[in-house]
């Protein structure tokens, strides 16, 4: 009887511990907010392949959206594991469901730069980089050298001639403006003072439009930020252009090796303006619309599963074609917008082709179920055939977060 009394007691400690376990699991992994549309429950597919029946009571109690009604109907609700374990307070947002036009056709990508980023400190005629005595770092963005705007890296040469024996230099340092004073050391190469960094103020690129909206004429694509290839960083965004691009060729991807897709610029006549260069993609306004197909409804994150989907991509010529994917596990953690899904291709013509994603697919939409659920963004190096993925609703979300900033900035302006 004892040994029964312990083994139950044993057994009952370790569902405890479990409960606690998936508790604090869910808790620190699920968002603080979703979205809803119309009178639709919130059931949230969980990790590892299971849904959990995580809803609250006053799900039905919601009121339904009216016809004349314009405003975003919001509610704090509580998630329940089971329907009867109490997780977390969210916020549940009931707006109308975006309806987006599915892409996966390249583009070519122009971004000139906000000021200039620091590339690379380099000494002067074997004397140490001033740059590099002042504090100045690589990824610094060089805002003005002497109170002159830089655009481009001749005009930090220029703005130093103008006080040969100092250089004021504004920066900004992950995110904070700071202030620097560099001597500058004059060459024997050309007689111009000079600070001793490299910089870089343009970046040009192939990605993948995710999607049009025709309601707004915006776009979004990539999935994530275009960074400086040294540096890793975001490139600041002072102007940009959107250009149509066809793609000749591909690098197939092998492991240790992404490869990439092999592309040229149709025309420098842009056809479309990148507004906003951001970790969840590039956005903007385009000049028409890039496709002729009509538009599907955008999947909220809660509505995504793991299973069979499918890309829309572009690995030849400037027309997508639709590719069998698997997807394998979900992350809603707030803290990770980019990374939300781990894919797999199925498909044995694509892998056959590019062995899997290869660089300039990002950006690639995914359509499951009838809706855009989200977007390629990066390649598992080891193994071609996976990758990452971001919902769709993380993407959409900061273009119109970045529309309303603007809107806010004119009004001010």
């Amino acid at each position: 009887m004892r040994k029964i009394f312990k083994a139950a007691y044993g057994t009952l400690v370790c569902f405890v511990l479990l409960l606690c376990v998936v508790f604090a699991f869910y808790y620190t992994q699920l968002p603080d907010k979703f979205y809803l549309s119309g009178n639709a429950p919130l059931n949230i597919r969980t990790f590892f392949n299971i849904t959990a029946d995580l809803s609250h009571t006053e799900n039905e109690a919601l009121p339904a959206l009216s016809s004349v009604d314009t405003g975003i109907q919001e509610q704090t609700v509580s998630l329940k594991l089971f329907g009867i374990i109490p997780i977390k307070e969210v916020q549940l947002e009931r707006i109308d469901r975006p309806v987006l036009v599915p892409c996966g056709t390249p583009f070519g990508i122009k971004i000139r730069t906000d000021g200039a980023i620091v590339t690379g400190l380099g000494d002067i005629d074997g004397s140490p980089s001033p740059a590099r005595l002042a504090g100045l770092r690589t990824g610094d963005i060089i805002v003005s050298v002497n109170g002159v705007s830089i655009e481009k890296s001749a005009d930090i040469t220029d703005a130093v001639q103008f006080k040969a024996g100092e250089a004021v230099v504004e920066l900004i340092r992950d995110g904070k403006e700071m202030s620097l004073n560099i001597n500058p050391i004059q060459s024997g190469r050309d007689n111009l003072y000079r600070i001793g960094v490299w910089v870089r103020a343009s970046s040009a690129g192939i990605g993948t439009l995710t999607f049009y909206d025709p309601a707004r004429g915006s776009f979004g694509g990539l999935g994530h930020g275009v960074c400086d290839v040294d540096t890793g960083k975001i490139l600041p965004l002072s102007s940009g252009e959107a250009v149509s691009v066809t793609i000749s060729g591909v690098i197939k991807g092998r492991p240790g090796d992404p490869g990439e897709l092999s592309g040229s610029f149709l025309s420098r006549a842009p056809i479309g303006t990148i507004e906003r260069n951001t970790e969840l993609g590039v956005f903007g306004t385009m000049n028409y619309a890039p496709s002729l197909d009509s538009g599907i409804p955008m999947a909220f994150k809660q509505e995504v599963t793991t299973g069979a989907a499918t890309i829309l991509s572009t690995i030849g010529g400037s027309s997508a074609q639709e590719y069998e994917i698997y997807i394998e596990r979900l992350d809603f953690n707030e803290n990770n917008q980019v990374k939300n899904m781990v894919i797999r291709i199925t498909d044995e013509e694509l892998i056959a082709k590019t062995g899997g994603i290869v660089q300039g697919m990002s950006g690639s939409p995914i359509i499951q179920n009838g809706m855009l659920a989200g977007a390629v963004t990066h390649v598992f190096v080891n193994d071609n055939t996976r990758g990452y993925a971001i919902f769709a609703e993380n993407m959409y979300r900061k273009m119109t977060e970045c529309e309303e900033l603007e809107t806010v900035l004119d009004d001010a302006a």
